[in-house]
């Protein structure tokens, strides 16, 4: 079991591991704290309904507008735990109308998120203290999206510290493509928006990249259907994101104080993804105006 040690000016203390004590309590902590998992909008637990055998944990859309099952187990995790979530998969994608009904029932729900129910995509994560390695050999054949992501948590007086570690196939192994998987390029984004502004669009992530680059940042670029991240492990720092059919801004994964200590004018700040906006004008807005900010959301995720 490894040691977790908080080091402080009076020296390194020794943190408690202390597992959760039942699949309610983990389920209840995930709930609470969406923020774990980024990009997601919760939308229920313990969804009941239709006619599939079995429960799943917690239902939520992510802001690709996918349909996320999500999974919990408190205790070691190999691959038979596949069989169970694609049945839940299968049910979401042929019970969309289930989906929209707890969607509509929300009243906080995100007013820029863009859901198509005509064509539905699920998305699973299967979150537990501890996956087998051996679970990512089969995830790579199937036809979803999966995330599998362990969290473990200690304890230190009335302070929790949770990690939240998403697993990744090694990069020397070969596997196989998910297929149906849609490529996020110029063509894909030109079905879904304006020409120009997608030209743009990418055009703005590759004068992004290039900075990241040149500061010497740890972070990977990565694009989704409505917007390109750029990830420290499994959490954004920065990105730009579209928010109508020809809008797109930056956006920075700071708190409202944090984002106006920069002296950037504002569009708007975003409580559901707790993130500041800055609507882009093409040709007008200057990336590197915005290095501070960058700085500032890459120092926060990192702890550099």
């Amino acid at each position: 079991m490894a040691n977790l040690f908080w080091k402080t000016t009076k020296g390194a203390k020794a943190l408690l591991a202390t597992p959760f004590k039942t699949e309610e309590e983990l389920e209840k902590i995930v709930f609470e704290n969406s923020e774990l998992l980024e990009d997601i909008f919760l939308l229920k637990r313990q969804v009941r309904g239709g006619s599939k055998s079995g429960i799943p944990d917690i239902i939520g859309i992510d802001s690709d507008g996918n349909i996320c099952i999500i999974e919990m187990k408190n205790c070691a995790v190999d691959a038979s735990i596949i069989p169970q979530v694609l049945q839940y998969a299968f049910w979401a994608e042929n019970n969309p109308d289930s989906i929209k009904s707890l969607w509509l029932e929300c009243d906080n729900r995100p007013d820029d998120m863009v859901l198509t129910w005509e064509n539905v995509q699920v998305r699973i994560l299967i979150i537990a203290p501890n996956i087998l390695r051996s679970t990512l050999d089969l995830v790579v054949k199937i036809n979803y999206p999966v995330d599998l992501i362990e969290v473990k948590r200690w304890v230190e007086a009335d302070n929790e510290i949770l990690l939240v570690n998403k697993l990744e196939p090694e990069p020397k192994k070969a596997t196989r493509p998910v297929t149906g998987q849609p490529v996020y390029d110029e063509a894909f984004y030109k079905t879904l928006y304006n020409n120009k502004s997608v030209d743009d669009f990418l055009r703005y992530t590759r004068e992004l990249s290039a900075l990241v680059k040149t500061k010497g940042w740890k972070l990977e670029p990565k694009y989704n259907k409505h917007y390109c991240g750029y990830k420290a492990g499994f959490f954004n720092a920065f990105g730009i994101k579209f928010y109508g059919s020809k809008t797109f801004g930056f956006f920075f994964k700071l708190t409202e104080k944090e984002a106006k200590s920069a002296n950037i004018p504002m569009t708007r700040y975003d409580e559901q993804w707790r993130e500041a906006v800055y609507n882009i004008e093409p040709d007008k807005t200057d990336v590197k105006r915005f290095a501070s900010l960058c700085e500032m959301a890459y120092k926060k995720i990192s702890g550099v």
